[in-house]
């Protein structure tokens, strides 16, 4: 018997409540944190105080 995979595009650009939208949320999220951390590390200032808020 020959067994068969199923193959997921997890990359797919995808609109709505699917995994492969949720995939892209946490990526993009992880990015936009790992951003607000270098700049909070590099100016010494809150995300929020470098646009002066």
């Amino acid at each position: 018997m020959e067994e068969r995979e199923l193959t997921i595009n997890r990359n797919a650009w995808k609109v709505g409540f699917t995994p492969q939208a949720e995939i892209w949320n946490g990526r993009l999220a992880m990015i936009g944190f790992v951003a607000a951390l270098t700049i909070e590390l590099i100016s010494s200032n809150g995300f929020l105080g470098v646009f002066g808020l």
